[in-house]
């Protein structure tokens, strides 16, 4: 399995911008479609965006597509999210996950690698 560890989060006023990272241990990194995943407090975790190995392929939730951009880069194992014009409805922990090739990108049964949190908060 891979290790991942998220950073990057933090507090904004709404319009605002934050860029997530995800830093993975293993150097197969580069073998893993990765997707950034968010829960807010009483709702399900829900995708938001994924990356294919390539890093050419992404995929974004209809709620954040032209906000969001997710990238990554193998050469450092890590998993980018720039997050722009962030609203309230953002506010939520983010995670970043790892599953293998195959399946649908923005299926959450896909990932079965996961890092902990961190915490986006959008203020009005």
């Amino acid at each position: 399995q891979v290790q991942l560890g998220a950073s990057g989060g933090g507090s904004v006023q709404a319009g605002g911008s934050l860029r997530l990272s995800c830093a993975a241990s293993r150097y197969t990194f580069s073998t893993y479609d990765m997707a950034w995943f968010r829960q807010a407090p009483g709702k399900e975790r829900e995708v938001v965006a994924a990356i294919l190995v390539g890093g050419f392929s992404t995929y974004y939730a209809d709620s954040v597509k032209g906000r969001f951009t997710i990238s990554r880069d193998n050469a450092k194992n890590t998993l980018n999210l720039q997050m722009n014009s962030l609203k309230p409805e953002d506010t939520a922990m983010y995670y970043c996950a790892a599953g293998y090739r195959g399946g649908s990108p923005l299926n959450p049964t896909k990932y079965n690698n996961w890092g902990q949190g961190t915490q986006v908060t959008v203020s009005s």
